[in-house]
């Protein structure tokens, strides 16, 4: 008997259904499998696997013992990824916060000048080994951390940055924080990152640089005191040496531009997960 195969079947509204259905949890799962590639999750799933095989041989082996742990085990694993992956989950949803589904327009933020103003400042820095460490309001609001520091609401120069951060003056010690063209504080205290892959010949500042771009958008502009280095800090990672003209380029490039934000929501989530990875 031939095979009669009804192809009218195919077209119908409930296949049509199931077809959108298979195709959003195929997105859904190609999406997740962004996010974990590069973080303690792949490993995590690998240990996944290794206790659900171990439950089906015990299964089947009638390993009654075995089941009965593997059994308890699966049951706490919720609460379990909740509390290890905690910092993950949490930086995963803070850039879901700051995403949306569409593209949008990238927000307009400090003009040319104060890209020169900061370009000049550093520049005078780095060859007299002056540390300092500023940091750039982007999206994500800086008032907590302003409000660690001594207010200033000053309007933005390349002196005035440089004096703050002259040795043994009130204010050198800790972080500058602008905010809307002006200098919302001084002598900030930012948050430490406790990333085991910071190299150990960064100090204090570097790290407190580091620590900031994890938890928010800001860019932080760091000068060693040490060596005299130029580095920027952004979304958790360190950029550094720069030069004068890469400096430029890239504030430029975050601060001055208008072009559309191309990142959607489920980007901005793999990047929260694969930060929060390599802070472990």
């Amino acid at each position: 008997m031939p095979f009669d195969f009804d192809w009218s079947q195919l077209f119908t509204w409930r296949a049509l259904i199931n077809l959108l259905d298979i195709a959003i949890v195929a997105f859904v799962i190609n999406q997740l499998m962004k996010i974990v590639k590069g973080t303690r999750a792949v490993q995590l799933l690998k240990g996944i696997g290794v206790i659900l095989l171990i439950k089906f041989a015990s299964s089947f082996f009638e390993l009654r013992t075995t089941e009965y742990i593997v059994d308890y085990v699966i049951q706490w694993s919720a609460l379990a990824l909740i509390i290890i992956f905690q910092p993950e989950l949490r930086r995963g949803l803070e850039h879901l916060g700051r995403g949306s589904l569409l593209p949008r327009k990238r927000k307009i933020n400090p003009s040319e000048q104060l890209v020169q103003d900061i370009s000049r400042a550093t520049q005078y820095m780095s060859r007299r080994r002056i540390g300092a460490l500023m940091s750039i309001e982007i999206d994500t609001s800086l008032e907590e951390y302003i409000g660690t520091g001594i207010s200033l609401d000053a309007d933005v120069s390349g002196e005035l940055l440089i004096n703050i951060f002259v040795p043994n003056t009130p204010l050198h010690d800790g972080a500058v924080i602008l905010k809307d063209f002006k200098i919302a504080a001084a002598a900030s205290y930012l948050p430490l990152s406790e990333s085991p892959a910071i190299p150990k010949k960064l100090g204090t500042r570097h790290r407190a640089a580091i620590g900031l771009s994890e938890v928010s958008d800001a860019i932080t502009v760091v000068v060693s005191e040490e060596t005299g280095e130029i580095s920027v800090a952004r979304q958790g990672n360190l950029i550094s040496p720069m030069t004068k003209e890469e400096l430029e380029t890239y504030l430029r490039k975050e601060l001055v531009s208008e072009e559309e934000d191309e990142k959607n929501f489920f980007q901005k989530l793999a990047e929260g997960f694969r930060k929060g990875g390599a802070d472990k």
